[in-house]
């Protein structure tokens, strides 16, 4: 199983790898933004950051990368892809992940932990969680007040594709507990076959016993559990 992580110009691509390389210690490698091969990796994640300095709209200049291409045909071909923060930008650039980010209700990068509130466990990033289940991760954005219309959201809603919202620490889904504005406090959502997943909050960075929270370490570990779940099913069917 191998990972890689995407590098843009003004990437945090060192937080994610760290993650896969030296908490779970599994293999994983850069991928330049030029890059046109894909070939070899079950899992891309894009990273947060400012990819080129969030120029034109957070995520935009990006989604024309050449490595974008590529993640867009992984994506088609069922590849796994994993958009955090900036990368999540990135996916809905792309037209990877329906709707739009648009800045902060409040115009201020807001900095600090949200609770998120497990919507879908079913999911090759989240079988490690309970559905309904809480958790506590960081979060750092400008411009992650995300929205879609509200007819396509019932089509989302219908087909489950609202993975994490924004709650409070007892999982009431209140405007208190919402960041950034964004609609019916989504934090992030999925793909229609569930293999690309974008959301705002950081999981990298509550991953390990070092930080005092290792609730992110779990989509990490959901992604893990998938792979090697889907790799047996291919021993026993060619077997």
């Amino acid at each position: 199983m191998r990972f890689g992580v995407a590098v843009f110009p003004g990437s945090n691509a060192a937080d994610c790898y760290h993650i896969i390389d030296q908490v779970l210690g599994h293999s994983v490698a850069y991928i330049w933004h030029q890059e046109r091969d894909l070939t070899g990796f079950d899992c891309v994640i894009l990273p947060g950051g400012f990819s080129y300095g969030d120029y034109l709209r957070a995520g935009s200049v990006a989604s024309l990368a050449p490595v974008m291409e590529e993640t867009v045909k992984f994506a088609e071909q069922g590849g796994l892809v994993l958009g955090i923060g900036n990368g999540f930008q990135v996916l809905l650039e792309a037209d990877l992940l329906p709707g739009a980010m648009r800045r902060n209700e409040i115009p201020q990068f807001r900095c600090h932990d949200v609770f998120l509130k497990v919507e879908s466990n079913t999911l090759p990033f989240t079988n490690r969680y309970r559905r309904g289940e809480v958790i506590r991760v960081p979060s750092a954005h400008g411009e992650g007040n995300y929205y879609i219309d509200h007819q396509e959201l019932a089509k989302m809603e219908q087909q489950g594709q609202v993975v994490f919202r924004y709650c409070t620490e007892a999982g009431e889904i209140t405007p208190e507990a919402n960041p950034n504005g964004s609609i019916e406090n989504i934090a992030g959502v999925c793909s229609k076959k569930g293999n690309v997943l974008g959301l705002m909050p950081h999981p990298e960075r509550c991953a390990e016993e070092i930080l005092g929270n290792t609730a992110g370490r779990r989509v990490f570990l959901s992604i893990l559990n998938w792979l090697g779940i889907n790799q047996q099913k291919k021993v026993i069917v060619h077997g």
